[in-house]
Parts: C-alpha cells; structure tokens; sequence
C-alpha cells in the first residue's frame, strides 16, 4: 500500500481548507495545488468531480532527505489528493513516504520516512467531521 486517508461528509472547500491548516500545524507547506477539475475541463473538455492534488513539503525534512541522497527530490513532494464522490463524500489521501522512500537506498532515511508518516498520519487524524 502506498497511501493511507479518511472519508469526510463536508463540503470539498471546508476539506481542502482542513486539510491545508492541518499541514500548517505539522509543519507541512502546499507548494503545489493541481486542480485536476479545472484541468481535464480545459485541456479536454472533460467533467469530472471536485480533485485536488496538494504537494505538501515540511522544509526541514525534505532538506534532511536531500542531505541524505540529493535524487530522493524525485520522490517529493508528500502528495495529498482531496477527491468528491458522486454522493459528495469527501476522500482525502495521504502519500505514505514510508513506502515511497523504501526506494532510497540509504542510511537514516527510514527513520525520517517515518517521521514524516507519524506526522502526516497525525493530520490525517485531525480531519473529523
């Protein structure tokens, strides 16, 4: 398994506002926000429901991570897609970097993937309705 998340019954914009606060609160930036919605609409008239992929960055890990392997920044950032169902439920995503960063071969970067789990998995939690 490569994720972990949580279903809400809120609006998607209360979630996404959620889910960035959440981030903020564990150190977590969003460096990026791709409105997947927005994009298949223009790029091929295509409808879908409200998906938003956040790339979340905790600065001070993400500089440990590329101290430790300075290619590991193509395995950044830490994801989070926020997605709408039909019935309006709410998935939000977390990237599981302990999975993802089984792919770097090297010394002290499972203990930071796990940090950076625990920290995510706590912003994960913090998402009640």
């Amino acid at each position: 398994m490569y994720g972990f998340g949580t279903w809400l019954n809120l609006p998607f914009e209360t979630v996404l506002e959620r889910v960035t606060q959440a981030l903020q609160a564990e150190g977590f930036g969003v460096l990026t926000d791709i409105d997947m919605q927005a994009t298949m609409k223009a790029k091929l008239n295509a409808d879908m429901q409200p998906y938003r992929i956040l790339g979340a960055c905790n600065p001070p890990m993400a500089h440990r991570a590329l101290e430790t392997d300075p290619e590991v920044g193509l395995l950044l950032p830490c994801n989070v897609v926020i997605r709408q169902l039909p019935d309006h439920r709410i998935h939000v995503s977390f990237m599981d970097p302990a999975a993802v960063l089984r792919l770097v071969n090297h010394p002290g970067i499972d203990e930071l993937a796990g940090e950076v789990k625990t920290r995510l998995q706590r912003v994960c939690d913090s998402l009640t309705d």
